[in-house]
C-alpha cells in the first residue's frame, strides 16, 4: 500500500504507540515482522508502543503502511468517538484468508 496520491506522510495524523500496539495485536504480527517491513528496529518499535521515544514523521508513516499491509485500519478521532483501530476484513474473511494462505505449506512474507 502506497501513499494516497498527493498526500504527504505528515498530512495524516501520526500514530500513537497505543494504536501501533493495538493494530499489531489485531493483525497478530510480531515486532520483528512489522519492524522489518517499516524499517524500524524491533526495540525502537517496542519503546514507541510503550510510550517511549517518538518516531519521526517518515518512520511513523512507514509503520502505518506496514500495519495497513497486514489488514489494519486506523480510525480518526471525531465528534462521536476517539481514535482507534480495526481489522480491514471481518472474521469470516480473515478465516478464509488464513485457510488459503495455509494451503500448500507455511506462508512466507509477501505483499498481500
Amino acid at each position: 500500500m502506497g501513499h494516497t496520491e498527493g498526500m504527504e506522510p505528515t498530512e495524516r495524523p501520526l500514530l500513537t504507540g497505543d494504536q501501533a500496539r493495538a493494530g499489531r495485536a489485531l493483525a497478530q504480527v510480531s515486532l520483528d515482522v512489522v519492524g522489518h517491513r517499516a524499517g524500524l528496529d524491533p526495540d525502537q518499535l517496542r519503546s514507541f508502543e510503550r510510550g517511549g521515544d517518538d518516531l519521526g514523521a517518515a518512520q511513523n508513516d512507514a509503520l502505518r503502511e506496514a500495519l495497513e499491509d497486514h489488514g489494519v485500519q486506523f480510525l480518526a478521532e471525531d465528534d462521536d468517538a476517539g481514535y482507534g483501530v480495526r481489522q480491514k476484513f471481518n472474521q469470516s474473511k480473515v478465516k478464509r484468508i488464513e485457510n488459503w494462505e495455509n494451503e500448500g505449506g507455511p506462508a512466507y512474507e509477501d505483499d498481500i
